[in-house]
């Protein structure tokens, strides 16, 4: 299951499936046609006084003009996506690369156009014109269906037009980010939190790595069942996104048994799919990445453009604040035997993420006074929804070092406006504090 799941992930960012899944499909419905047209269907079909039928000569320059246009279109929706791709990866960081591939709307685009130049150029190879040893044979519900199918592409085409420039802009894209990440907290960390400290798991004989690259998913399911026959417990030594390469350890067994060494190593460690690259699939980080990749280059000399910025500073904010809320503590599955969980993820605190997010776009915003104020204002929020004292420590000593960095950069009226925003920040967590 884990290598199918890897494996949908990388048809899901790739162009080629559904163009060649459509043409199947295509292929079919146009074969599927041409044999109600042989049975009788197109004369049935024609027997309405509003549909006239076709002769030979206009259903091939009809189904000529469709497959000519349809497939003149895919070509230029290629061409302008994949501008569409260099413009964003090149603007808003390489990684997005990945989140543009997935986009359904262009690849269903493509698709469509493709799939409708197929058909065409299939049922026009069944028309006959009369002869002296043929017979005239016009499908004229595939003639239809021809047409119904390249309205269909017209308003596709209209709609991809449309999508094409929204998908790029960056409020746009950042949106998508901040939902997916918000969205992925949610689902890795369900429960509210308890104000348990974390506490890091027993570790035993490790298992190391033999490949190299990215730790791009990881079988959990897979690697429970091979605990729990082995009577054993896994604690993970690296999470998903990890670079890993031979001898490092991926998952410890934490059990001293007698029978340690004959466990099946290998099984172990075909519960993680390596790559070259890292993907967002059960990559938490790899979402924070992208939105601190964004405001990293918003911040730079050369782009200068704090407002962009801000927005990927206020989507933090809110994965922050999503954080702060939630149980940071994980354990594979709901129920739980006599011996406790078999498996046992890798954790991180509450202070990892925020140095994760904040802390990594801390010497950039320190810069600029606009995006610094924002960020004071941003954490406070956050921190308004939490009553953990050593959260609520965390957000606090990300502003005093915020306050701290911004002292070295800016001067006069602009360092005075962020003073008097941290004084205005420092005011919120003491009141917190005493609540």
């Amino acid at each position: 299951m884990g290598w199918l799941r890897n494996f949908w992930q990388r048809i899901n960012a790739n162009y080629w499936f559904y163009p060649a899944l459509f043409s199947i499909l295509a292929l079919l419905l146009a074969l599927w046609t041409i044999y109600l047209d042989r049975i009788g269907w197109g004369e049935t079909v024609v027997s309405f006084d509003y549909i006239r039928p076709a002769r030979p000569d206009g259903a091939s320059n009809m189904l000529n003009v469709i497959a000519a246009s349809m497939i003149g279109v895919a070509s230029t929706v290629f061409s302008i996506t994949i501008a569409a791709v260099a413009y964003a990866s090149g603007n808003y960081g390489p990684r997005l690369l990945t989140n543009f591939m997935e986009d359904k709307g262009n690849q269903l685009s493509l698709a469509t156009f493709i799939a409708t130049f197929v058909y065409a150029l299939t049922v026009l190879r069944v028309v006959r014109v009369e002869g002296a040893n043929a017979m005239a044979f016009v499908p004229q519900l595939s003639l239809l269906v021809a047409y119904l199918l390249m309205a269909i592409s017209i308003a596709v085409l209209v709609f991809f037009l449309n999508h094409i420039p929204a998908s790029i802009r960056i409020n746009s894209v950042l949106k998508g980010i901040g939902q997916r990440l918000i969205g992925d907290i949610e689902k890795n960390f369900p429960k509210k939190n308890s104000g348990a400290q974390e506490t890091q798991p027993p570790k035993g004989r490790p298992v190391t790595a033999r490949n190299t690259g990215y730790v791009q998913r990881i079988d959990f399911e897979k690697l429970e069942k091979i605990a729990r026959d082995e009577k054993d417990h896994i604690t993970l030594g690296v999470r998903t996104g990890d670079f890993v390469h031979p001898g490092v350890p991926i998952v410890f067994w934490t059990d001293d048994d007698e029978d340690l060494e004959d466990l099946h190593d290998d099984k172990v460690r075909d519960c993680f799919t390596l790559g070259g690259m890292r993907t967002p699939a059960q990559d938490l980080h790899f979402l924070i990445d992208e939105l601190v990749e964004i405001g990293l280059r918003a911040l730079s000399p050369g782009i200068n453009d704090p407002f962009t910025a801000i927005t990927s500073i206020h989507w933090l904010g809110a994965a922050t604040a999503e954080l702060g809320y939630r149980d940071l503590t994980r354990a594979f599955g709901e129920a739980k035997d006599a011996d406790g969980d078999r498996l046992v993820l890798l954790d991180d605190d509450f202070n990892h993420f925020v140095n994760r997010g904040f802390g990594a776009m801390r010497s950039a915003v320190a810069t600029s006074p606009t995006a610094a104020r924002v960020t004071f204002d941003t954490i406070a929020n956050a921190a308004s929804l939490l009553n953990d004292e050593s959260r609520l420590v965390a957000l606090e000593r990300e502003g005093e070092q915020l306050a701290r960095q911004a002292r070295k950069h800016l001067t006069g009226p602009d360092l005075e406006s962020v003073e008097a925003r941290y004084q205005s920040f420092r005011k919120v967590m003491d009141s917190k504090s005493v609540d």
